[in-house]
């Protein structure tokens, strides 16, 4: 071998088997033959090689990259995108940089305010409001017993003395305070029923009054304290969530059909008070007539906004919003119902709502951007669709990534007014709920017609400890960033001012989050 076969040498470097190397050379002079040739490479030769090294491992990034950005990975904006995307980096980037949020919010205001101004609803005729649930109709009747203040009747018991009237009941493996309640029940029912011309009746009731929302905004705590009242006080579940779920079979609508609770498993659940109703009224001796005024009633924080089921039911009809509603059926059903409605800041609730339902990698960053998301995909149904298609609308509602919707109170409310009087609808503060809970609950009893309390009672109800607030570990996160709170406060500006307008009230505008 020679110094001028370099090219030889060098593949003999990298493959000695692309040589004509006979099989009996001695190849422990291998190695000393690849360092010789390597030295004899020309610095030339060695520049060129590494750029031509280069310019392929560019070549194949560039391909890689190429696609990658026509398929919108890296550097292509979603269609809801008004301008680049720049994604907060640090809690001071979302704070000192508003301009980079990705909604023309004036735009937006101007586009909701003009769609607010829209014409009430055309209600369902009544007869079709039975006809879509002739069962529920078939088992409530239209009038009420008139001697008591809740809204009972006799039903036809036709069961043994043995029979357990609770068998069945779709509720009780669901909650185990409710079966404990079935199962004392069970014991002396049959001492309950009224006998008449040989039949057996037991008395049955619904609810006097529904809390029907707003989620995190204080439900919970009001109805445990309401049940403080000795005329409450015998109501057994709060959030039964069937006039919205459970009777169309759904529990979780991401769980799809799961099985239809039927109106009797649904009227179980204030047997509790029926029993002692019909102590007072079948002239018992041992029986207390106060029981005439005792009431009943329920709070599932999602009977006002929630018709999710009219989607999955009828997604073959062309309706763009849903031709029933939730209060149809309660109003047709009980025309003199009475509805409480707790609503709060909605800019604070939806926080509050946030840091509740999201189970990990919660923060004031991740906050923003989830609202940014939603307000985007609000923005692009707003502008194709009416303002109630994009509040009831299933397919946006799974989408965005936070509950935005919920604090468009405005929208729900006037959907409740078209079917029930403003009378029966008592809508209150959270923020007045706090600083002036006796207060609260004096408008409370008053609108339920409800005695007054006993010195002691009226203590235990203003002074016990708060239900369902904040887990310690989200207060930690702190509140949410500014750039987020304005955000949101110029989004549900034009909702609070129709719903401050509507109840001719101005603390609904939640100026300056008082």
């Amino acid at each position: 071998m020679n110094q001028n076969n370099g090219k030889w040498s060098v593949r003999m470097f990298f493959d000695s088997s692309h040589t004509n190397t006979p099989e009996h050379l001695d190849v422990k002079w291998a190695p000393m033959l690849s360092l010789t040739n390597l030295r004899s490479i020309s610095r030339v030769r060695l520049f060129r090689f590494l750029l031509g090294l280069t310019l392929m491992f560019l070549i194949i990034m560039g391909s890689y990259i190429l696609p990658w950005d026509r398929k919108g990975l890296l550097f292509t904006p979603t269609p809801l995108q008004l301008r680049t995307l720049v994604v907060p980096t640090s809690t001071a980037a979302v704070e000192v940089s508003p301009e980079n949020d990705l909604i023309d919010t004036r735009l937006l205001v101007k586009i909701i305010r003009h769609k607010l101004d829209y014409a009430p609803r055309k209600l369902p005729d009544e007869k079709d409001v039975i006809e879509m649930d002739s069962h529920l109709f078939s088992v409530i009747p239209r009038h009420f017993l008139p001697s008591l203040k809740s809204p009972c009747w006799y039903e036809e018991f036709s069961g043994e003395a043995s029979t357990n009237p609770y068998r069945g009941n779709h509720f009780t493996p669901r909650s185990k305070s409710f079966k404990a309640v079935c199962d004392h029940l069970r014991i002396d029912f049959h001492h309950h029923l009224y006998h008449r011309d040989g039949k057996q009746f037991r008395v049955r009731c619904l609810p006097y009054f529904y809390i029907i929302g707003q989620p995190k905004c204080g439900t919970t705590d009001l109805f445990q304290r309401l049940l403080l009242h000795p005329e409450v006080k015998f109501n057994t579940m709060k959030e039964p969530h069937w006039w919205t779920r459970k009777r169309f079979g759904f529990i979780h609508f991401k769980d799809g059909f799961v099985e239809s609770f039927p109106v009797q498993d649904y009227l179980d659940l204030f047997d509790l008070a029926a029993h002692n109703i019909q102590a007072g009224s079948s002239g018992n001796p041992s029986g207390d007539h106060s029981a005439l005024q005792l009431i009943t009633g329920e709070s599932s924080a999602s009977t006002m906004w929630d018709n999710q089921a009219w989607s999955y039911l009828h997604s073959s009809e062309e309706d763009t919003e849903p031709a029933f509603l939730t209060q149809d059926f309660i109003h047709t059903v009980q025309p003199s119902a009475k509805i409480i409605v707790l609503l709060r800041d909605p800019v604070e609730r939806l926080y509050s709502d946030y840091l509740y339902f999201t189970m990990a990698n919660k923060s004031a960053e991740d906050f923003h951007l989830k609202v940014v998301e939603s307000v985007q995909l609000f923005q692009s149904c707003l502008s194709e669709m009416t303002l109630r298609f994009c509040a009831y609308d299933t397919s946006l509602y799974y989408a965005m990534p936070v509950r935005l919707t919920l604090g468009m109170y405005i929208v729900f409310l006037l959907d409740w007014l078209t079917v029930f009087h403003r009378e029966q609808i008592l809508v209150l503060r959270l923020e007045d709920y706090a600083a002036n809970l006796k207060g609260t609950f004096k408008k409370v009893f008053d609108f339920l017609s409800l005695g007054p309390l006993s010195e002691q009672v009226e203590a235990a109800l203003t002074k016990g400890p708060s239900s369902n607030t904040r887990r310690a570990a989200d207060r930690s996160l702190g509140p949410m960033l500014p750039a987020t709170r304005d955000l949101l406060r110029e989004f549900h500006q034009p909702f609070n001012h129709k719903l401050a307008s509507v109840l001719d009230n101005k603390v609904f505008l939640w100026s300056d989050g008082v």
